[in-house]
Formats: C-alpha cells, sequence, structure tokens
C-alpha cells in the first residue's frame, strides 16, 4: 500500500505558473505509475497527465499538452506537476494517484489507479 500527499496548490493569476508535489510513503514509489487527475466544482475527475515507472513514458490531456509537465523523482518519492500558462479553465482540486499495475505504461483512465491523495486546490484568477 503507498501513501499520496498533495502539496503546492494555490491561488495564481492567468498566465502564472505552479508546482504541484505528490509525496509518497510505504510500498516502494518505484512500483507504481503516477498520474494527476483533476475535478472542478460539479463536474468530472479528470484525467491531466501520467508518468510511467521509469519516468520514460509520459501522456497528457489535450487541454494541457504543451503547458504541463509531469515528472517524478523515484529517489526521493516524490511524483511532479509543473504548471505554466496557467488558465481559469484550470482552477480545480489537483489529485495524484498510483497504479501498481502498470509496467511501462502510464494510463488516463481513472479506473486503473488503486491509490489516491486528498487532493490540493488550484485557483487561477482571470
Amino acid at each position: 500500500q503507498v501513501q499520496l500527499v498533495e502539496s503546492g496548490g494555490g491561488v495564481v493569476q492567468a498566465g502564472g505558473s505552479l508546482r504541484l508535489s505528490c509525496a509518497a510513503s510505504g510500498r516502494t514509489f518505484g512500483s507504481y505509475a503516477m498520474g494527476w487527475f483533476r475535478q472542478a466544482p460539479g463536474k468530472e475527475r479528470d484525467f491531466v497527465a501520467a508518468i510511467s515507472r521509469s519516468g520514460t513514458v509520459t501522456t497528457y490531456a489535450d487541454s494541457v499538452k504543451g503547458r504541463f509537465t509531469i515528472s517524478r523523482d523515484n529517489a526521493k518519492n516524490t511524483a511532479y506537476l509543473q504548471m505554466n500558462s496557467l488558465k481559469p479553465e484550470d482552477t480545480a482540486v489537483y489529485f495524484c494517484a498510483a497504479d501498481s499495475a502498470a509496467w511501462i505504461t502510464a494510463s488516463s483512465r481513472r479506473e486503473e489507479y488503486d491509490y489516491w491523495g486528498q487532493g490540493t486546490q488550484v485557483t487561477v484568477s482571470s
């Protein structure tokens, strides 16, 4: 089992940047593919980005391609989401998640993820 804790959320103006972190504890962090999802009020929890166990494979939602970058540091048991050129529509609670089944892939499917953090709020003002 793994416990996930997100941090780095906050309020930022449109065009600004934030870096989210997801610290993992428990089983070996490198045993999990990691994903970021987000949920705006009254909406479904949507896929944002994912990274494979080794970090060699990444996947992004079309809405964030070219603006967001997912990365991981297995030595620090931490995954990151660098968010640049933020827009008001990026406002949401951001969740990190761990997928224990993926070996070399990075899934965009919410149901593939076994463990979830509690979320961190990102608010982008116009």
